[in-house]
C-alpha cells in the first residue's frame, strides 16, 4: 500500500496525535521512566550516512524533545540511558565521538532557562579526559532547580551501580565508628537503596527501549524489580511524540501486581 504524501500525512497525525493524549486524561501515569536511547548508529546508516556521528547528534537532539514530552505530561523523574561501562571499551575513535554528544547534550538540557534538575551517574570517572568535570559542574549548576529530575547515564552499569551502593553502605557505617560485622547482620534493601547512585531512584515504574531490542542491558537493575517495560521497534532519533503516548497508553492499561 503506498503512503500517503507528506502534505496529507502530517494533518492526519497530528488529529491522531490530540486524540491519543486526550485519551489518557485521568488515566495512571508513570512518575519514574528509565529510557534506553538505542538504535543511533543504524538509524544514522538506514538514513544513509556515512558518518555514525550523525546518528549521535541526531539522538542528541532527540533528548531535549523528549524532557519536554515527559515534563508536559507530569512525569516527576526520568533516567537516561546514555552510555554504559561496557561501551567504554569501544575504539577511541568510535568513542570520543559519542562522549562529545553527550557532553553537548548535557549543556543543553542543563542551560539557563530549563526547569530541569540533572544529575550524571555512573562511573563517571572512568571516562576519558576532563569528560567527568564537564558533566559534573554542568548538572551541578541545577541543583536546586525543581521541575522534573534527570539522571543521565554514563558510563553506567546496573550491576556496577550495586557493587558501589553495598561499599558505599559499609564505608559510610565504618566512618560513623560502627562494627562491619553489626551492619552485615542487620543488612537489608533499603542499605543499597539508599547507596544507588541517585537517591531517589529506588523505585522506577516504567522503562522504555527504542530501536526494537528486549533487553535491559544492565539498566537500572536494582530499580526495574516491578518496573513495567516497553518495547519500541523505531530508532531513538526517529522516535516520536505519538510513539511516547503509546507508551504511555501501554502502561496506564496494564495492571500492577507488584508481585502479589
Amino acid at each position: 500500500m503506498k503512503l500517503l504524501p507528506l502534505f496529507l500525512r502530517k494533518p492526519i497525525e497530528a488529529v491522531y496525535e490530540r486524540r491519543l493524549a486526550a485519551t489518557l486524561v485521568g488515566l495512571p501515569r508513570p512518575q519514574h521512566v528509565g529510557i534506553m536511547v538505542d538504535g543511533n548508529r543504524r538509524w544514522a546508516r538506514k538514513a544513509g550516512h556515512t558518518d555514525v556521528r550523525e546518528g549521535y547528534r541526531a539522538g542528541g537532539a532527540k533528548v531535549t524533545t523528549f524532557l519536554g514530552w515527559c515534563t508536559a505530561a507530569g512525569i516527576e523523574h526520568v533516567t537516561l540511558f546514555m552510555l554504559s561501562d561496557d561501551n567504554l571499551g569501544r575504539p577511541a575513535e568510535e568513542l570520543g565521538p559519542l562522549i562529545e554528544v553527550i557532553e553537548q547534550t548535557v549543556r543543553d538540557i542543563t542551560a539557563e532557562g530549563r526547569d530541569w534538575e540533572v544529575r550524571a551517574i555512573g562511573s563517571l570517572d572512568m571516562l576519558p579526559g576532563t569528560s567527568a568535570r564537564v558533566l559534573k559542574e554542568a548538572t551541578a549548576a541545577t541543583t536546586g532547580r525543581g521541575g522534573l529530575k534527570v539522571d543521565v547515564a554514563v558510563g553506567y552499569g546496573g550491576r556496577r551501580e550495586i557493587v558501589d551502593a553495598v561499599k558505599s553502605a559499609f564505608e559510610e557505617h565504618i566512618a560513623a565508628g560502627g562494627d562491619p560485622a553489626e551492619l552485615v547482620a542487620r543488612f537489608g534493601i533499603d542499605d543499597i537503596s539508599r547507596h544507588l547512585y541517585s537517591p531517589v531512584a529506588d523505585h522506577t515504574d516504567f522503562i522504555i527501549r527504542t530501536s526494537g531490542e528486549q533487553r535491559l542491558s544492565g539498566f537500572l537493575l536494582w530499580q526495574s524489580a516491578y518496573a513495567e517495560m516497553h518495547w519500541v521497534d523505531c530508532y531513538w532519533p526517529a522516535f516520536r511524540h505519538v510513539d511516547f503516548l503509546r507508551a504511555l497508553r501501554s502502561y496506564a492499561n496494564r495492571e500492577r501486581r507488584f508481585g502479589k
